[in-house]
């Protein structure tokens, strides 16, 4: 498969699309065949060697996926081939998002709704679990209150 990937730290020049050997799904896991991912102010972070989430380079950047399930791995239920899935995968101990084809837990994707596509579908996890983590767990938002985003720039608000 394909994949951008990075022997280095620095910016965006550090980037280079390269063969990978294809990743095979294990217990629990699924083979997603990657059709958008999300990119995210993380990814930057990481890619420079200001937030050390991957340790050293080399390694494939990216955790937010839209795809099509291409092979299940042993024990997986409720998923089968050809389903349209999204998620953010391994987050945040292992990124791989920025390739052709990516290893997901079973249980850390979705299935992707109908009403949105793959490009869309990619760019909800990190912002879309960011944006609910602060206003329902940490800012106690409840069903029925309004909340104003002032000066909305991104996912997150």
């Amino acid at each position: 498969m394909r994949a951008v990937t990075q022997n280095t730290v620095g910016g965006p020049d550090v980037l280079v699309i390269a063969d990978r050997p294809d990743p095979a799904p294990k217990a629990g896991e699924v083979l997603v065949r990657v059709s958008a991912a999300g990119i995210n102010p993380v990814d930057g972070a990481v890619r420079g060697g200001h937030y050390p989430l991957l340790g050293e380079p080399p390694f494939i950047l990216g955790w937010d996926i839209s795809g099509t399930i291409e092979a299940l791995g042993p024990d997986v239920s409720g998923l089968k081939v050809g389903d349209q899935v999204f998620g953010m995968p391994h987050f945040p101990k292992q990124a791989a998002a920025y390739a052709e084809l990516a290893v997901a837990p079973a249980d850390e994707i979705a299935p992707k709704p109908d009403s949105i596509d793959h490009i869309h579908a990619a760019a909800l996890p990190l912002a879309g679990l960011t944006a609910w983590q602060g206003l329902v767990r940490h800012g106690g938002l409840r069903k029925g209150q309004r909340v104003l985003v002032h000066a909305a720039a991104g996912g997150v608000g």
